[in-house]
């Protein structure tokens, strides 16, 4: 083979981003068009073993970033379509018999999935929402006293229609509290809007995506952000902000202990992210915003996640972050 032919080999083979985690977000984002800081958000509460909840208007997007992500690294997405007569075991899965041995046989469930979506989950009841505690908490499912181990990575994404409320169950606090972070899509400006609708003419961009990474490697990706460092004083930062919300007059709960915990852990992802195997209070302030505002309750009834998210904000303002040198 001539030299030049050999360059042109070498030039016709496309490199990869450098790490999973630009590969992920790359493929994502050409399905969700101007969602930059949504997909990273996501991407870093994979990362982080957490589970987010999308509380947004229909057809921004929501079902189709989850399928996004399954798509990216190679994994399974099963979507449940929450209503008020689902049962728990629609979720989890049950025991069958048989017919040919006799015997009982365990049945999968949609939440056997390394993504599972739960369409509008305050439509389901609160026992069916409850289901999914052990899912979300533990990664495994316990059907006739026999615990089954979900797959990893293993993220929940639940949606929520913010307008339509009618005969709905609101989430219990404690049910919220099992969400690391949540989001909303919001609708794409204008340049982004147009790209999606020609990008739709003629072809679905979900079915372009391929797997980035593998199974295998996100997995190890995972354990490397869980092994960041992270120095006392970072952590100090962490558990101070928390404790502002509990102390702020408009607040009746403030962030649990688990917020404080879930809001570490993104850190560490986000850090990963970035390429530094070190923790940064700049990391915690990033996700504070994201992960914090859902798990307070407010005095006021009425209060929105607008108020919650302000309270969050004067947590920020209000308190020290440590220098770093």
């Amino acid at each position: 083979m001539q030299a030049d032919e050999r360059e042109a080999v070498v030039e016709a083979v496309p490199e990869l981003p450098a790490t999973p985690g630009t590969r992920i977000e790359q493929a994502v984002a050409s399905v969700i068009s101007g969602k930059a800081e949504e997909i990273r958000t996501v991407l870093t509460v994979l990362l982080a073993e957490g589970h987010v909840l999308l509380e947004d208007v229909p057809g921004v997007g929501k079902t189709q970033l989850a399928r996004a992500f399954a798509a990216a690294i190679g994994g399974t997405v099963r979507r449940i379509q929450c209503t008020p007569d689902l049962l728990p075991s629609d979720i989890t899965g049950m025991s069958v018999l048989d017919q040919t041995t006799g015997e009982l046989r365990f049945q999968p469930g949609p939440v056997f999935a390394n993504i599972v979506i739960a369409d509008e989950i305050n439509r389901a009841s609160p026992k069916t929402q409850a289901a999914l505690l052990e899912c979300m908490a533990e990664g495994q499912v316990t059907v006739d006293g026999v615990t089954h181990v979900l797959p990893t990575p293993f993220l929940v994404v639940a949606t929520q229609n913010p307008i339509d409320m009618e005969g709905t169950y609101a989430l219990p606090e404690a049910q919220r509290d099992r969400f690391m972070a949540r989001l909303e899509l919001g609708y794409p400006d204008q340049d982004a809007e147009l790209a999606m609708v020609q990008a739709r003419e003629t072809a679905q961009p979900l079915d372009a995506v391929r797997p980035v990474t593998t199974q295998h490697e996100f997995r190890d990706e995972i354990g490397v952000a869980r092994a960041v460092r992270a120095h006392e004083l970072v952590e100090r930062y962490a558990v101070r902000l928390s404790r502002a919300t509990r102390e702020h007059p408009e607040v009746r709960l403030g962030a649990s202990p688990r917020a404080t915990l879930q809001l570490v852990r993104a850190a560490k992802a986000r850090a990963h992210l970035h390429g530094r195997d070190w923790l940064s209070p700049d990391d915690v302030k990033e996700l504070a915003a994201h992960v914090l505002p859902h798990h307070l309750v407010m005095h006021d009834p009425h209060a929105r996640h607008d108020d919650a998210r302000r309270v969050v904000a004067h947590a920020l303002a209000t308190t020290v972050a440590p220098v770093m040198r």
